[in-house]
């Protein structure tokens, strides 16, 4: 089980509950920096819209909807891979599965290009999205958690309460910003989604989904969603919250978790 570092990530906790944590990586210690502002976020709870089947081995570690499917990448040695679906039909593909000696991560697609991050192999690689052929691999310092992009640049999380901004030509760090809630910072920032000109992004153990500011690293909204997978759908390998994706052409918004057998579709509603 992780160590959770951070007063404000129990308050979290407290604040949307937390997953049962059959963690995938023991935290280290992690630094904390000074806000420069503290803002009084949004409050958010959720209605349900629709359910969607997923699979329970599915591991899930990045979630994107575009070109009509659903993208996810999933984790663990040995399990890491890349699949889209059709929603409709519910038929799956798999486009890319990692070595055995990758824990794969978060994923986006740009540009016609699939992106996945990688655990602790200190490695990205980047795809064909038509076809899956493997384009290159980019090396970065430090874990790889979640991965998104606003359509021309990536941003990424490593653990930590720091959103990295990224050349996607490149994958060069060009900026990073501090998330904070309340003037403090945040770690565990894992998943990652652009909804909206707004970062949306799981905290890794908890129920708890943020609404960031991409500029300044400000938390504007915390998103509860305590009970969504109901008891009864779960089981000893049942894992936290974890996967956002969002359909720009309808509005909608996916959530599910890792190794949950649902996937659903939300609506966000002020508390």
């Amino acid at each position: 089980m992780k160590n959770i570092p951070l007063l404000l990530l129990c308050l979290l906790l407290a604040a949307c509950g937390s997953g049962s944590a059959r963690a995938k990586r023991p935290a280290a210690d992690r630094s904390t920096s000074t806000s420069t502002s503290a803002v009084e976020p949004a409050a958010y709870t959720y209605r349900i819209r629709a359910v969607h089947p997923h699979a329970t081995d599915a591991y899930t570690q990045g979630l994107q909807y575009a070109d009509g499917l659903l993208w996810e990448g999933t984790g663990q040695n040995g399990a890491s891979r890349i699949t889209k679906t059709d929603l409709a039909t519910g038929r799956t593909t798999v486009v890319a599965t990692l070595p055995r000696t990758d824990f794969g991560e978060g994923i986006t697609l740009l540009n016609g290009k699939l992106y996945q991050l990688t655990w602790q192999s200190n490695k990205a690689y980047v795809y064909d999205a038509a076809t899956g052929q493997e384009l290159r691999t980019f090396r970065y310092a430090g874990e790889g958690w979640g991965l998104t992009t606003d359509g021309t640049q990536l941003y990424m999380t490593d653990g930590s309460e720091k959103i990295f901004t990224l050349d996607p030509e490149t994958f060069k760090r060009t900026k990073r910003i501090t998330v904070t809630h309340r003037g403090e910072p945040v770690q565990l920032l894992n998943e990652l989604e652009w909804i909206d000109g707004r970062i949306w992004a799981n905290v890794y153990t908890t129920d708890c989904v943020l609404i960031i500011h991409p500029e300044t690293g400000v938390v504007e909204g915390v998103i509860d969603f305590a009970g969504l997978l109901p008891e009864s759908d779960r089981t000893p390998a049942t894992d936290v919250l974890n996967g956002i994706a969002h359909d720009p052409a309808t509005g909608r918004i996916f959530v599910t978790g890792k190794n949950w057998p649902k996937l659903f579709e939300i609506e966000i509603i002020p508390q």
